[in-house]
């Protein structure tokens, strides 16, 4: 490997951010990726049949929609489209009703029928100052900006989903729509701050939508490592770093990995006191993902829900809550709340004519072995019957699987850890991405924000490096 100023270590969407800050301000990056493409959490692959393109783990981007860092930067120009749904959302029941999460918050309001005025008071302030809000919520610990818009945010979103919605809504559909939301967090929702994920993601379905990158996530990837590359940035892919003693001299090293993985890299660069903090990192949850090739959409009752991008199978806010609470205690639930994304509702190019790609994932505990498949199944049969004679083909992904395919995925955790009260504002320690190194860095998900695709973490991790080693 040539020298550099700086070397990045990982091609997910908050290593190439990192690169392209860092080449932003003149310096000289490498960026290196084990596997053979960039991506991580945002790639596309061919996972079931010919023809048929998939997302292996993101497909839904409202955080991307939102980042204040990936506004500023040429991703249109490098091939990137937004597209939505006619509705962000559908959180269907068992008397073939649903709650409908639209672009419109009028429009989401007036289906709550009673609720109506209790969801526009809670989410109408937040997705009206939504820009303000994601330049204060999604970054380190700091003075917010706009300071009332963030409070009014904190003082929500630091109590549990279940008094939230229990306070505010008297219907079960709206409780159900928000304990879906809320679980996004991979926390109990009895937990405090558990709130704090269906705030976002409401707010943010009003504010920007919940799209799709046109053709899958990998053109997010992809349009970043373009920007990077024009700037001046150098990739190499297929390449793993198993040891810090592997890079070349630089004056700073960011990696996109995870405390754990740091631990086993730096070696003996890292004080043992360090090394304790960082190996005693908590990782959350786990996935446990399918992707299926169709033969035709999804059979829903509701029929709005096949005009969703994204389907929530869990019914009632207490079966939700016994789901996540089943995951968390250990337990593979008979009845797991279910993400379901179908992204050929609006881009029909990802499959063949007439046919159709669908993912569904489950919360399991982490690092479980108990193959969920007929249980996520059984789910989306009970709101959408006549599903599984449409299934041509699937892709079946545990925990381990989804580890192995992506390192950053501890035991399936796919937010990079816990992000409770405790690891909120020490993630993962208190220095959040820098170590006691001035060259070492972390850029992941551990890292402030946290999980998603936003690119923030690595937007953050870079400025702190240009701050300190140069």
């Amino acid at each position: 490997m040539q020298t550099a100023d700086a070397v990045v270590i990982g091609g997910g969407p908050n290593g190439l951010s990192a690169g392209i800050e860092l080449a932003r301000a003149g310096k000289s990056v490498i960026l290196v990726e084990r596997a053979p493409t960039i991506g991580g959490g945002a790639r596309t692959a061919a996972l079931t049949l010919p023809g048929f393109v998939h997302d292996v783990c993101s497909a839904v981007h409202p955080l991307a929609a939102s980042s204040p860092f990936f506004q500023g930067l040429p991703l249109a120009r490098h091939g990137l489209e937004w597209i939505e749904p006619r509705y962000a959302l559908a959180h269907p029941f068992d008397d073939g009703s649903a709650a409908i999460l639209e672009r419109s918050l009028a429009a989401t309001a007036a289906r709550l029928g009673v609720d109506a005025g209790a969801y526009r008071s809670l989410i109408g302030p937040l997705a009206d100052r939504w820009t303000a809000l994601v330049g204060d919520v999604f970054a380190p610990l700091h003075w917010p900006a706009a300071f009332t818009a963030t409070a009014r945010f904190g003082w929500h979103a630091l109590g549990s989903a279940r008094s939230l919605a229990e306070r505010r809504f008297s219907t079960g559909a709206a409780r159900g729509l928000f304990a879906g939301l809320a679980a996004h967090a991979m926390l109990l929702l009895e937990q405090p701050l558990s709130a704090a994920a269906g705030l976002v993601l409401a707010a943010a379905a009003h504010a920007v939508g919940w799209p799709f990158a046109r053709g899958g996530s990998q053109h997010i990837a992809d349009a970043l490592a373009a920007h990077f590359i024009e700037l001046g940035g150098s990739i190499e892919t297929g390449r793993e770093i198993r040891s810090l003693n592997e890079v070349p001299a630089a004056r700073a090293v960011l990696c996109d990995v995870t405390p754990r993985q740091l631990v086993r890299m730096a070696g003996d660069r890292l004080g043992r006191r360090f090394q304790r903090r960082l190996s005693g990192y908590r990782y959350g949850m786990g996935a446990f993902k399918i992707d299926w090739a169709l033969s035709a959409p999804i059979p829903w009752t509701a029929a709005a829900c096949g005009n969703a991008g994204t389907v929530h199978v869990g019914g009632t806010f207490d079966e939700i809550a016994a789901s996540e609470r089943a995951a968390f205690e250990g337990r593979a639930t008979q009845r797991p709340f279910v993400l379901v994304a179908q992204p050929t509702t609006v881009d029909a190019g990802r499959a063949p004519a007439g046919r159709h790609v669908a993912w569904g994932y489950c919360h399991v505990p982490h690092g479980s072995a108990f193959d969920m498949t007929d249980r996520i199944e059984q789910q989306i049969e009970r709101f959408a019957p006549g599903f599984g004679n449409l299934i041509l083909a699937r892709s079946v992904r545990g925990p381990a699987a989804l580890e192995r395919d992506n390192p950053n995925l501890i035991g399936g955790d796919i937010n990079g850890g816990v992000l409770d009260l405790r690891q909120l504002f020490t993630r993962p320690t208190w220095r959040a991405y820098a170590t006691p190194r001035r060259d070492l860095y972390l850029c992941s998900a551990s890292t402030p924000p946290g999980g998603g695709v936003h690119g923030l973490c690595g937007f953050f991790a870079a400025r702190a490096a240009l701050a300190r080693a140069y």
